[in-house]
């Protein structure tokens, strides 16, 4: 069973209050896919889980680098020696 969905103005109550930005800023982050994960369009309202968040395309989405594996099984699997 999913999460149950909310609606852009519930949605906006939960994540920022009572500072929550007008609903016709939230149809536009709607149109522009600036929540994620998108939310669902029905009939007029759009829809979107509890867990979305706003995406700003102006701040790059930094993710944490991967460290190479190192070790002496890693490098007899690769062919080198220890």
């Amino acid at each position: 069973m999913g999460d149950k969905l909310l609606t852009l103005e519930e949605w906006a109550e939960a994540v920022y209050g009572k500072h929550r930005p007008n609903l016709d800023t939230l149809r536009r982050w709607a149109r522009q896919a600036r929540i994620y994960p998108l939310p669902e369009k029905h009939g007029r309202t759009y829809f979107v889980i509890p867990t979305a968040r706003h995406i700003d395309p102006n701040k790059p989405i930094v993710t944490p680098k991967k460290r190479a594996p190192s070790g002496p099984l890693v490098e007899r699997i690769r062919g080198k020696t220890a």
